[in-house]
């Protein structure tokens, strides 16, 4: 069945990319324009955010509504923060090419342990198994949280083509939402079978007029299960975005 955050639709069946839906801004909120946005997530309330850039990268607690940052913890200017994602009372972050994920304490951003990789690390997120990671390619990576052994690989598909270029991850209702890197889409895939079920069209959500570079571009998708928000932004935008996913007949 096709993704519906609100209200009920008609059965649909998706085979393919056929299925793009539109959607409906519901909020606007101020979101820091230096920050080179690689991960986000939504929990305890507030949101928790993985910039990227070697000399800025950053993981951070920010406040929904004014974008405040409570809490701010700087990496090693040698590191690029990439995905980022809860597990249990702990932060897991990825960097790009150093091969080695930060796992911290949620509450104090104490480090607590490191785990290595093979390849780039790009998005991150979780379902109840454990870790779902991408590297900017066609695949998602399945990776056990407690010792970041990887279980399982998947290709991502969209009627029989692989959809290169994975890159910021969320976990909503049963299906991996991705951003594709240099797009203004997001893919909802089947964690599954890797087939893409559909796409949300975000065309025209941030003005290019605002956007000072090239790579400010659409890569952050949170969501909060209990009030059933998901939430958008991209790299150096001004605004974040709560929205709702609108069918197009």
């Amino acid at each position: 069945m096709s993704f519906w955050l609100t209200g009920d639709r008609p059965a649909l069946i998706a085979q393919n990319a056929e299925i793009v839906d539109g959607y409906r801004v519901v909020n606007a909120y101020p979101h820091d324009s230096a920050a080179y946005t690689q991960g986000l997530i939504y929990a305890d309330g507030f949101l928790f955010e993985s910039t990227g850039l070697k000399g800025q990268s950053t993981i951070r607690k920010v406040d929904l509504e004014t974008g405040r940052i409570i809490q701010k913890h700087s990496l090693d200017q040698t590191y690029f923060a990439e995905g980022l994602t809860k597990w249990e009372d702990k932060l897991v972050q990825l960097t790009w090419q150093s091969n080695v994920a930060f796992i911290y304490d949620r509450a104090s951003f104490e480090m607590q342990t490191t785990y290595n990789y093979p390849g780039e690390g790009w998005g991150l997120t979780h379902d109840q198994q454990g870790l779902i990671m991408s590297d900017g390619t066609e695949s998602l990576r399945f990776i056990e949280a407690n010792t970041f052994r990887e279980t399982r690989r998947l290709v991502v598909t969209d009627g029989g083509v692989p959809v290169k270029g994975l890159n910021e991850l969320e976990y909503v209702r049963g299906e991996v939402f991705a951003n594709v890197r240099h797009t203004d889409r997001i893919a909802r895939i089947s964690p599954q079978s890797g087939r893409v079920k559909g796409w949300i069209d975000l065309k025209g959500l941030m003005s290019k007029g605002y956007r000072p570079e090239p790579e400010a571009e659409l890569n952050g998708i949170a969501y909060d299960a209990v009030k059933n928000r998901l939430f958008v932004t991209g790299k150096l935008w001004p605004r974040l975005f709560e929205i709702e996913v609108v069918p197009r007949q």
